[in-house]
């Protein structure tokens, strides 16, 4: 090949050991690489020539020029070196995408595709996560790899909650009825006691032994102040099950505390497993005669008819749910440390909710004797609920365990019982001095003053609450306060867990009605 004039600054066609401008030489590297010096210029504006590295030469009084920090390509691909521990790019396999660095740790392309199950699940370290990332632009195989496992991942169920939700067991039970409905149906009253005990079961069953004695608080509003207990969660099982021996006993079931009834609980339990009605015999409610004791929260008064003569050696049962608890606390001391309550409380519950729904729409009506007041027997099953409902927060509180609301028709169920029992409850704290006299009196059936009962949320609604008498009626216009809560916030006031004057409760109008609603809300409580 022959070599051009270089004497115009043309840059060589072909390798050369040197070049005749100026007798200057070309550095080896580009004589190898056969591409000439890429600053192989003449001085064509008469600046005057360049020097041996291609810069230009220093006039008097000039500072010398910088070099540029562009190398030449042949230099940068002689002087470049592998880092230490780490081959080169050439020596990969064809077809074999580079290994990635990241933070001084190499990850070459077996350990990055171990890596992606782990990537798609975002269980990597944050290095590995870039290292992956990083790849996945180079490497078509991985990236497709990691496209079909995040996809997977996105197949997987979210992280929850251990505990199913609350209204699963209503939604399976509405979608059976719905392409067959039962043969003998549970009444609407009586459904949220059967999910409500359902629920608590379901978290006894999770509970260790060891939480059974784990401590719990009960808490109550006795009409002028807070009061509590302390228990065991042992205890408040077997406080669930003397209270609710209340309703048991006037449906005809056996009494837990009465220990001649033992050999016929078992027996009514197991009827009940083998799906067999309790005999029409057994629907005895207490005898309806005309009480004089007074009924507190907004009850009717206790039927209290003549009393049965109490067998020699045969121990007085009492009816108020406090009391029976004590005593079945004294009997039973093994309740308080084991779960020796669950399984007699369990079958009670089902065995209560056998006979409502074999009994007919008439044993709705039947009282239940709670000793200084009584409640139908529709009302007496919501309250039961309802109270299972608080020992279960109880219980969970006191083992970190999480617990939701019921479902809101249900709860609706609760809040409306209450609403209802209020008027009777401002009635009977005026009666015993707990609250001050009604401005006025109103005969029954007549227009009286009323307060705007607002309960948000879901299960929740509006009620007017007459004032001056419980037999009163009210109409909207007769509104002289407006209280409004939230569903969940109205329910522990009614429980006694909050104190009537920390309510967070939106207040307007008449304050002395205002309060006397909200007193009495924390008045039905009990232990």
């Amino acid at each position: 090949m022959h070599d051009r004039d270089t004497s115009g600054g043309g840059q060589g066609d072909g390798p050369r050991a040197a070049d005749d401008r100026d007798g200057e030489r070309i550095p080896a590297a580009h004589v190898a690489n056969g591409t000439g010096s890429p600053d192989d210029k003449t001085d064509t504006d008469g600046k005057g020539d360049t020097d041996a590295t291609g810069g230009k030469e220093t006039r008097p009084g000039e500072q010398p020029a910088r070099e540029s920090p562009e190398q030449p390509t042949a230099e940068r691909e002689l002087t470049r070196q592998p880092p230490a521990g780490r081959e080169s790019t050439e020596q990969q396999p064809a077809g074999q995408p580079s290994a990635v660095e990241h933070d001084g740790e190499q990850f070459d392309h077996r350990v990055l595709k171990s890596l992606l199950g782990a990537w798609a699940l975002s269980a990597c370290s944050p290095e590995e996560t870039a290292a992956v990332e990083g790849h996945l632009s180079d490497c078509g195989t991985c990236a497709e790899e990691a496209l079909r496992l995040r996809d997977a991942v996105g197949l997987l169920h979210p992280e929850d909650s251990l505990d199913l939700d609350p209204m699963l067991r209503s939604q399976v039970l509405r979608g059976c009825m719905v392409r067959r409905a039962p043969r003998i149906p549970v009444p609407d009253w009586a459904s949220p006691y059967d999910a409500e005990t359902a629920r608590l079961d379901a978290l006894l069953r999770d509970m260790a032994d060891a939480e059974w004695l784990a401590p719990v608080m009960l808490r109550w509003f006795d009409g002028s102040r807070q009061a509590e207990r302390e228990t065991t969660v042992g205890g408040v099982i077997a406080h669930l099950l003397a209270a609710d021996g209340v309703v048991a006993t006037a449906l005809g079931l056996p009494d837990p505390l009465d220990a001649r009834d033992a050999d016929a609980a078992r027996s009514i339990a197991q009827a009940g497993s083998a799906g067999q009605p309790p005999a029409d015999g057994d629907l005895k409610g207490p005898v309806a005669a005309p009480g004089t004791s007074a009924a507190r929260p907004g009850a009717r008064h206790a039927p209290h008819g003549p009393h049965e003569p109490t067998a020699p050696g045969a121990r007085h049962v009492p009816h108020a749910p406090a009391a029976r608890t004590e005593q079945y606390w004294r009997s039973e001391r093994d309740a308080l440390r084991t779960p020796a309550a669950r399984e007699p409380w369990r079958e009670q519950g089902r065995a209560m909710v056998r006979t409502v729904s074999f009994a007919g729409s008439g044993v709705a009506a039947l009282d239940v004797d709670y000793g200084d007041f009584a409640l139908p027997v529709r009302d007496a099953m919501l309250d039961r609920a309802f109270e299972c409902w608080m020992h279960a927060e109880d219980i969970a509180d006191a083992i970190d365990y999480p617990y939701t609301a019921p479902q809101g028709e249900h709860m609706h169920h609760m809040v409306d019982l209450a609403a209802r029992l209020l008027p009777g409850t401002i009635a009977w704290r005026r009666r015993t001095g707990l609250s001050g006299a009604p401005h006025r009196l109103t005969t029954a059936g007549a227009p009286g003053r009323a307060l705007h009962l607002e309960v948000e949320g879901d299960g929740g609604g509006d009620w007017y609450i007459p004032l001056d008498s419980p037999a009163a009626a009210v109409r909207p216009e007769d509104t002289v306060a407006h209280v409004a809560l939230d569903r969940y916030e109205f329910c522990q006031l009614v429980a006694g867990h909050v104190q009537p004057l920390e309510a967070a409760a939106g207040q307007d109008g008449d304050r002395e009605a205002v309060r006397d609603v909200l007193f009495a809300a924390a008045s039905l409580s009990r232990m």
